[in-house]
């Protein structure tokens, strides 16, 4: 555990907000389709292969790193948030919008939030060709600062990709629906989980190129679009991702089940020494919960859009680790080798828990389940203090144990679910609840400095414990010491709800290390509790009257 350099703050309302409001559309189907004179342009056909995208950014990694193209800086900045959302992109000209049982695939421009050109290109045959910005492909106010915006270089930011057109007809005209997947800013994406909802992102990369120094965030600088083979079949997404320290290719297999699906593979190459890699990153927001809430910070029981790191450990123990907002900056370091997966959950799915319209417990959990061998590394958490919601606090990726040095390569593959549980649910019991609280008993006096825990278990083998049964919590600490230790079963109306209650004390400010599961005899009977305690700070001395 130590402190860790800050890796910047997204306001991510307003980049999802800003996403929402500017949905555009360019149409490919062998030839261009357009209305009212638009005409959809491509440029000239060239040879593409997914190895030819890897040997272009392994040559580009070997060159001096070059800035994306910006459209006139004075011009987008002025494209603010208003001006935005009324660029309305006209969705008869949607990439594959015309195939049936293919994703169609809509476009956004350039704004004040994303300011960067994104280049864009269809696929046939083994052949690609650029899409080509043109303003007449946009529904624009006739006082858009947008219309003066040439149209090279490209003004295209992003993507959506959209629901398949012959399996919407019971939930209205995909053209209204929104989006099911998003790649939108530097390496960001996003999709919908199993309840219809988005919430947190995923990123190409997370990269620390020293210590101490900010974090850098590569940017994908180019798209390629395959369609679905037949009805069913996954859309192929192929990106270019740049930076000054790295350049790396990626193919993505983006399909709609109950959530969303996406194989990845990636081959990365380092320009320069990186201090650290966080590859299969994933990116969240934690404001507080039943675990801890300031008083009157808001009148909301919990706000957060995952509630906890899970994982699934090489040595196959299953591991729960409950979010926090620190109060410093912090980083948690998990060692493994050859894990299972591990993700950003959001178990909480109870709207009185929330009492938010925005439906906080429909946001989609992620797991990332590695494909082939990933050796030996390490799980990372980085925890930011926040005081609101917009913003990504929440940082998680495996880091390789092998050092990143100049000119080194790195291929990964893996898939992401986006989904409303983890795709492999634990058979044991999961813990569903962490709350503290003052310790000591009820009638007696609290002793200063004791905090009371309640650890909260459901399901799996504690559903079969009879009335009578000794359940053993099993305790560690980094420091400090316990009291009042003993399980009990939740007196609710839900079979097999246990929980875990202990106090502890412990004197000085440094953050401590927990663990917990539940035990009857031998037998595990629960998946791990980790946590990191942050003791209150000792209280200012009084200076003593005059």
């Amino acid at each position: 555990m130590t402190d860790a350099p800050s890796p910047a703050l997204l306001d991510r309302r307003t980049l999802l907000q800003l996403g929402l409001a500017a949905q555009a559309a360019i149409a490919l189907g062998g030839q261009a389709r357009a209305q009212g004179g638009d005409r959809l342009q491509f440029g000239p056909p060239a040879p593409f292969t997914y190895d030819l995208l890897k040997g272009l950014a392994k040559d580009l990694a070997s060159k001096p790193y070059k800035e994306p193209a910006r459209p006139d800086p004075a011009i987008v900045q002025k494209i603010d948030y208003d001006a935005h959302g009324k660029l309305k992109f006209k969705p008869e000209h949607a990439l594959y919008g015309e195939s049936a049982g293919a994703y169609p695939i809509t476009f956004m421009h350039v704004g004040q939030f994303f300011q960067k050109t994104v280049r864009m290109h269809a696929v046939a045959d083994g052949q690609a060709r650029e899409i080509l910005y043109d303003p007449s492909l946009f529904n624009m106010p006739a006082d858009s600062i947008a219309r003066k915006l040439p149209p090279q270089p490209s003004a295209f930011a992003g993507f959506w990709i959209r629901e398949a057109k012959d399996q919407v007809t019971d939930k209205g005209d995909w053209k209204i629906r929104e989006p099911f997947a998003t790649f939108l800013g530097a390496s960001y994406f996003r999709a919908i989980g199993g309840l219809g909802q988005v919430g947190m992102s995923a990123r190409g990369m997370a990269l620390f190129p020293q210590p101490g120094a900010a974090e850098e965030f590569p940017d994908f600088i180019a798209f390629w679009f395959e369609p679905a083979k037949a009805d069913g079949e996954p859309v192929t997404v192929y990106a270019l991702l740049d930076s000054p320290s790295i350049c790396g290719a990626y193919r993505f297999l983006i399909s709609r089940n109950a959530g969303t699906l996406m194989e990845i593979e990636a081959t990365v190459t380092m320009r320069r020494d990186l201090d650290r890699v966080g590859l299969a990153a994933l990116t969240s927001m934690y404001w507080f919960s039943e675990t801890a809430k300031p008083g009157e910070i808001d009148w909301r029981p919990e706000v957060h859009d995952s509630d906890g790191l899970a994982m699934w450990t090489g040595a196959g123990e299953r591991i729960w680790r409950p979010l926090n907002n620190p109060p410093r900056i912090m980083t948690s370091t998990f060692s493994d080798e050859a894990p299972k997966g591990f993700g950003l959950l959001q178990r909480d799915r109870l709207f009185d828990h929330y009492q938010d319209g925005v439906k906080y417990q429909d946001r989609p959990s992620t797991w990332v389940e590695p494909v082939g061998q990933w050796g030996k590394g390490a799980v990372q958490l980085i925890e930011l203090p926040t005081d609101d919601e917009i913003h990504d606090n929440i940082v998680a990726y495996w880091i390789p144990a092998e050092p990143f040095k100049a000119g080194h390569t790195t291929a990964l593959a893996y898939k992401l679910h986006w989904a409303d549980v983890e795709p492999y649910p634990t058979p044991l019991g999961r813990c569903v609840a962490t709350r503290i609280g003052r310790g000591g008993q009820p009638g007696l006096p609290r002793p200063p400095g004791l905090k009371k825990f309640m650890v909260e278990f459901l399901g799996g083998p504690l559903e079969n414990i009879p009335y009578g049964q000794t359940v053993e919590p099993v305790l560690s600490a980094s420091r400090g010491t316990f009291s009042y230790v003993f399980a009990e079963a939740v007196p609710s109306d839900v079979k097999g709800h246990w929980r875990a209650q202990f106090d502890l004390k412990v004197d000085g400010p440094e953050p401590v290390e927990m663990r917990c599961y539940l035990k009857v005899g031998d037998t595990v009977l629960t998946e791990t509790w980790l946590y990191q305690f942050h003791p209150d700070p000792a209280p200012a001395p009084v200076a003593p009257p005059r």
